[in-house]
């Protein structure tokens, strides 16, 4: 029997893990999120104690939990060498140890990712190695972007020079037994291609992961890890500022936010504060009706990424159309990536805001197969899927206009035809009509069903010569 206990706390909507450890009613939590709750709870539940809050580097994804839980249990925060933050940390050397029951955590220093980035190596009461938490150092089939912590004199190159040194002499060096848990899984923006499963051995990385690869030289790991890197979110510098400076609580931010409001207020606040409608609510829900002017991006999704993709001032002031009783998990979303600037929610909903006689707007939906009817090659399909995925298969006459670089290509929204918008399956299509709808195009029409529908019904796709160009 185990020593020790590992929980991995994922969170599909970030491809985030965090985790919890435990030896002997003692636990650590390692890269919290901002919501620190679930983790109290879930020590309560097993009688431990929280004695450590490790921070494997300052995440720029998200806003982490360290600052509420240290000061919600009394545990010091850990970091690495070279972190410097505006708060009291343990600051652990390169290899210190650090006990916890019977077991105990030595620190790997390994900057890369970032030049503060470490590890946490977990040995058995025996001093075995049996987990390592690589925070973004390793993910699994992949690594850590070295372009986000880029400084005047350190380019992304110096930093991926220095994670090929720590995979190789911090890393590689482990038994291939030792269980590697990462910060993030698929879907993160952290890596290039990181793969769906959230853990694995060692030694399976060994064999699998490009970036362990131990014929790769220097120079040419160096060109592996930086090729086809794409633009990082804009929300990310803030993210890294809040949790190097830190941050209100979420206790606060929720009673600041969780504040019911009516459709003349909201009115008056989308006018004179100039604060954004954003409407948490289903893609389908919107397109029926909603305010004009607001923006959908639907709780059921990845709706933080995408907030922080699309909203470029993390302080821009937002008011929330949810679904009754979502209020409270919106708001907390919301603060994961940093927009604490939410000033309440229309209370009642489209309801209250169509029965105080203020206008509402939708978005015409048309099926896969009624887009298959029309003469396609006549008619407009715009395509705002990633570049990747429509390289890979794509209707012959669409264009790429990928969402995430929208405003790129509001050009082609003509205003002589009438523009059909798809995405993968419906989500990403409604926040595109959304955006521009707000910016005076109306003249669109959402597909359901995206492009998985459009390819059951038969219509014709092709895809490009050379697909490996755009990643």
């Amino acid at each position: 029997m185990n020593s020790f206990h590992i929980e991995q706390l994922y969170t599909g909507c970030l491809a985030q893990g965090a985790y919890y450890v435990e030896s002997e009613g003692v636990a650590a939590i390692i890269d919290p999120l901002r919501d620190t709750k679930v983790y109290q709870e879930y020590a309560h539940e097993r009688n431990a104690r929280i004695a450590y809050v490790f921070e494997t580097h300052f995440h720029a994804d998200f806003v982490s939990g360290h600052l509420d839980l240290a000061a919600n249990t009394g545990a010091p925060i850990v970091f690495g060498p070279l972190a410097t933050p505006d708060y009291a940390i343990h600051s652990a050397v390169d290899g210190e140890m650090l006990p916890l029951g019977k077991v105990s955590f030595k620190v790997l220093h390994t900057p890369g990712h970032t030049m503060e980035s470490t590890c946490y190596l977990l040995l058995d009461e025996h001093q075995q190695p049996k987990a390592l938490f690589s925070g973004d150092t390793l993910f699994i089939g992949d690594v850590g972007r070295p372009d986000l912590a880029v400084k005047s004199d350190l380019s992304k190159e110096d930093l991926a020079s220095h994670l090929f040194d720590s995979l190789r002499t911090k890393i590689m060096t482990l038994p291939d037994d030792v269980v590697v848990y990462p910060a993030h899984g698929a879907g993160s923006a952290c890596g290039k291609n990181l793969s769906k499963e959230t853990f694995d051995t060692l030694g399976n990385q060994k064999k699998t992961n490009y970036a362990l690869n131990a014929l790769l030289t220097r120079e040419q790991f160096v060109a592996e890890v930086i090729e086809g890197l794409l633009p990082s979110p804009g929300y990310f510098p803030e993210n890294v500022r809040l949790n190097k400076q830190g941050y209100q609580s979420l206790e606060t931010i929720k009673a600041n936010g969780l504040c019911p409001l009516s459709a003349d207020q909201v009115k008056l606040l989308a006018g004179n504060r100039k604060a954004l409608i954003l409407d948490t609510r289903s893609p389908q829900a919107f397109t029926e009706q909603h305010v004009p002017g607001s923006i959908s991006i639907g709780l059921d999704g990845q709706f933080a990424p995408w907030v922080g993709a699309l909203i470029a001032d993390i302080l821009q002031p937002l008011v929330l159309i949810v679904d009754e009783g979502r209020e409270e998990e919106a708001l907390t979303r919301l603060a994961r990536v940093g927009y604490d600037g939410v000033l309440g929610y229309l209370e009642g909903g489209l309801a209250a805001w169509a029965k105080a006689g203020f206008e509402t707007d939708s978005v015409p939906n048309i099926s896969a197969i009624q887009l298959k009817e029309l003469p396609v090659e006549a008619v407009s399909v715009i395509d705002v899927r990633k570049p990747g995925e429509y390289v890979s298969s794509h209707i012959p006459s669409a264009v790429s206009a990928p969402l995430d670089n929208l405003n790129a290509h509001l050009s082609v929204f003509t205003r002589e035809k009438t523009h059909y918008l798809h995405c993968g399956g419906g989500y990403r299509s409604v926040i595109a009509a959304s955006i521009l709808k707000s910016r005076g195009i109306h003249n669109l029409v959402n597909v359901l069903g995206g492009f998985s529908a459009i390819k059951e019904v038969g219509i014709p796709i092709s895809q490009d010569v050379c697909p490996s160009t755009i990643k």
